[in-house]
């Protein structure tokens, strides 16, 4: 029987072998020339059924065992030993001691006054900091001299999303990032995914980049955010301003999107379409006056959607609207994304991984790009929940609102059979 010392026991259970997660705790103990030793493992056979596994871990030193210990919690391992979490105060503002616990983007527990208390606010990279009331992710911007942080690795407990066994059938997709898929397929569980948000109640975030004007994805986008769709619209200021000159003068960058040419002296119109609603005091104030009649921009505003605009460095304008401070956008995205249950990110590099750090794991999220290599980056960062389509998020757009008109007409005849019966 090795040292106590040198070994410890955990437990995960989940859908670990449909999840790779069995695969995973193995090497990460291998990797980090430790040992292990199968105490019990019953494997859950149906959809229903999970698996559970209870393995000894041995270490060469206390501290190896540490950190193997401490490389399993993301996995879902935790130590049979019920030991209460570690608290530190932080000794002034954005600073933490540093054996601070860093947190995933999965469902996390601490054992705290004899009781396993679930983390809120869950989001990767932040601390977590216990109050009387609550215990909570905080970013390391928001430390206060004084803080409860949470420390080392005793007493937490992780829950990773585990992949399910049907997925609303969307397991095939979920497997790699590729363009070898009929576009036609992945709408349709998609369409099927976000039905099944709204009839429970739920709210859908979406991640908007310019390129969905630039690619003639606005009118369909508009029709979505008609039919209820769009709870959430989170974007940069370069969507509204093309999103604006596109409604005012037809064009997006000068470009005339119906002919596909370049208009005379079109590049200014991006500077002229800050500058209309610079004249009426803001998008909102534009809407309400009529200056700005149509466009995703108008559909959010006169259908009440939640909307921020996040400024960066390279922005032109910017808008009225757009919020430039970081962290004041930072801080509106996050409230905006509180307890939604699905975003769908449509080509913007940027913004996607940026939200994709705000998610927690159960939420889901659909990347659509015609770059893979976003979706791949989205996944690296810890968004591994991403589902990635590859193609031209216009045409994307295009099929969905096909297809929602379709369902809408078969939908109709059913009706219709029925009354005549």
């Amino acid at each position: 029987m090795p040292s106590p010392e040198l070994s410890e026991v955990v437990e995960a259970e989940g859908h670990l072998v449909d999840s790779e997660l069995l695969n995973s705790i193995f090497d990460k103990i291998i990797e980090r020339n430790g040992a292990f030793e199968v105490l019990d493992f019953d494997i859950g056979r149906t959809n229903e059924r999970i698996s559970r596994l209870t393995l000894r871990i041995t270490g060469k030193s206390p501290t190896q065992l540490t950190q193997i210990v401490e490389a399993l919690i993301p996995l879902g391992c935790h130590a049979t030993k019920k030991r209460e979490v570690a608290i530190k105060l932080a000794e002034r503002d954005v600073c933490v001691p540093h054996d601070f616990y860093s947190t995933t983007n999965h469902r996390t527990y601490i054992r705290h006054g004899g009781r396993w208390v679930e983390v809120k606010e869950q989001r990767m990279d932040a601390v977590i900091v216990v109050t009387k009331n609550s215990v909570s992710c905080k970013k390391l911007r928001d430390v206060r001299k004084g803080d409860s942080v949470v420390c080392g690795v005793n007493g937490i407990r992780v829950s990773p999303e585990f992949r399910e066994r049907d997925r609303l059938g969307f397991s095939f997709m979920s497997n790699d990032v590729s363009s070898e898929r009929r576009v036609e397929v992945s709408v349709r569980k998609i369409i099927e995914m976000m039905t099944t948000v709204k009839s429970d109640g739920g709210r859908i975030a979406f991640v908007v980049g310019p390129v969905v004007v630039h690619s003639g994805g606005s009118t369909y986008f508009s029709e979505l955010i008609r039919r209820g769709y769009v709870d959430v619209l989170l974007a940069g200021n370069a969507l509204a301003v093309h999103d604006v000159e596109y409604s005012l003068f037809g064009t997006s960058l000068g470009i005339d999107l119906n002919a596909g040419v370049a208009v005379e002296e079109g590049h200014r119109n991006h500077m002229r379409a800050i500058n209309a609603i610079n004249h009426a005091g803001g998008l909102c104030a534009a809407v309400k006056s009529g200056s700005l009649r149509s466009g995703i921009m108008f559909e959010a505003i006169s259908r009440e959607v939640d909307f921020v605009l996040a400024g960066s460095i390279r922005d032109d304008g910017p808008l009225p609207d757009t919020e430039m401070d970081l962290v004041v956008a930072q801080n509106k995205y996050s409230e905006a994304l509180r307890d939604v249950k699905m975003v769908i990110m449509l080509s913007t590099m940027l913004h996607s991984i940026g939200v994709g750090n705000m998610l927690p794991s159960w939420v889901r999220v659909v990347c659509v790009d015609i770059n893979p290599s976003v979706v791949t980056k989205l996944s690296d960062r810890g968004s591994s929940q991403t589902v990635g389509i590859v193609t031209d998020v216009g045409l994307f757009l295009h099929q969905v609102c096909v297809q929602l008109a379709r369902r809408d007409a078969t939908s109709g005849n059913i009706e219709e059979e029925s009354v005549t019966r």
